[in-house]
């Protein structure tokens, strides 16, 4: 064989060798469903991420951003995430695909990629509408054509997890702006029914499209809660993932199990946490913030294929890295970390006073964030559920506690009075 043709070939095969995706894929068996990754089990240790230096908004994108600062940031923050032992990141559309298998050769974190669909409003034929109607044939046409040309761009791309398409969408139908109000209980006009149908159905038909693309990545949806449960067991038979933001406490409750029974696909936590500010002190609480997510990743663990309790939970994605200091107003107060409350939740007891709002929305991060320098670059100050964090990732329900005894002795160990030392010789 001619010398420079067998280089030439050799080159070519280690070029589709490493251009391989990986295969992900939901395993299925009479007692339980859980993820399988080029074929080993998989449990979702991941992080809600994102990158916006003090006084920017949510217009800010650090993928705008020249190449050598959207490296040095994902350089710092990857290798926090890396030795906190997060396996996986949640990111919104917009990321280049170059730079999730950045992350993924660098740092070995996956990256679950969310489209909004719809969630804060579509521009239509030139115009921005705000509120999305999931059944206006337009807007059907155009969620519908930006689904496929994701799959389209991302279906090869390294370090890909899954596709989740949208965030709490069933909220936007009764929340008129996307600052977080109350969580609506229940909805019983039957306008926003009819909406709400609609958009499962559209959920259900963009998972078709992708699917027609890419067979090897599953879909998600990101729900708020569980409303709508049985609705969407009617109207989204090919989504592959019940993914649900979940703020209850200590507890998710009788999530597991609900959604096994009346749906029968995975759950998966694509948000779910505490913020570290008590709303009845105005003081940083960090031991609160850690004891909460603690508890929250027991159950995740403990509901694990093979553990003892409902087999149907695929993981979490802890909310969030870093606080958001834009959160509360949005467009101001930009450089200040506002201590407002923006809405009541009575799951977080540590700081709830009836008749009051107890959950801040510029608190949630497991990291406080340090001044943005000329460059847009902040350092991040873990807080004691970092060390929490650190500790439970490295539990594996599927390798080193195959119990609920074992989770339990696992979790027993792990102390919030350790952890609040590190954070404090790390202010």
């Amino acid at each position: 064989m001619n010398k420079n043709f067998f280089l030439l070939f050799f080159c070519c095969f280690l070029g589709t060798l490493y251009s391989q995706t990986d295969t992900v894929i939901i395993d299925k068996s009479v007692s339980g469903l859980k993820l399988k990754v080029n074929g080993k089990d998989f449990i979702v240790n991941g992080m809600n991420w994102d990158y916006y230096p003090i006084g920017t908004t949510y217009s800010y994108s650090i993928w705008q951003q020249p190449e050598n600062i959207i490296q040095e940031a994902l350089d710092a923050e990857m290798t926090l995430l890396k030795d906190m032992g997060v396996n996986s990141i949640r990111v919104y559309t917009g990321i280049p695909k170059k730079w999730i298998e950045y992350i993924y050769a660098n740092y070995g974190l996956y990256t679950m990629l969310n489209h909004p669909f719809g969630r804060y409003g579509l521009t239509l034929n030139g115009t921005w509408v705000a509120n999305t109607e999931y059944a206006d044939p337009t807007t059907r046409t155009e969620l519908l054509n930006e689904v496929k040309q994701l799959a389209s761009d991302y279906k090869n791309t390294k370090g890909l997890l899954l596709f989740l398409l949208g965030n709490e969408n069933n909220y936007g139908l009764v929340w008129e702006g996307a600052e977080t109000e109350n969580i609506p209980v229940k909805e019983t006009k039957s306008t926003v029914s009819k909406r709400a149908r609609a958009l499962y159905k559209l959920f259900n038909e963009a998972s078709v499209v992708i699917k027609t693309i890419d067979n090897s990545h599953p879909i998600a949806i990101c729900n708020g809660d569980l409303q709508y449960l049985d609705l969407i067991a009617k109207e989204c038979p090919d989504v592959d993932i019940f993914g649900t933001n979940i703020y209850r406490g200590k507890s998710f409750g009788d999530a597991f199990e609900k959604v096994k029974k009346k749906y029968g696909k995975p759950i998966l936590f694509t948000e779910f946490g505490s913020d570290a500010l008590n709303a009845a002190t105005n003081m940083e609480d960090q031991n609160a913030q850690a004891s909460i997510l603690k508890e929250n990743w027991k159950e995740i663990y403990e509901n694990a294929l093979g553990i003892g309790k409902s087999g149907n939970c695929l993981g979490g994605f802890t909310f969030q890295l870093s606080d958001g200091w834009w959160k509360y107003g949005q467009t101001k107060n930009l450089d200040i970390h506002d201590s407002n409350a923006s809405w009541v939740n009575g799951g977080y007891s540590f700081d709830f006073v009836k008749g009051k709002n107890n959950m801040n929305e510029e608190w949630f991060g497991i990291c406080a964030k340090g001044p943005t320098d000329e460059k847009g670059m902040y350092r991040l100050n873990p807080r004691t559920a970092y060390y929490i964090l650190q500790k439970v990732h490295q539990i594996n329900p599927f390798t080193n506690a195959k119990s609920l005894n074992e989770i339990k002795y696992q979790f027993d160990k792990i102390k919030i009075i350790d952890a609040a030392k590190k954070a404090e010789n790390t202010d």
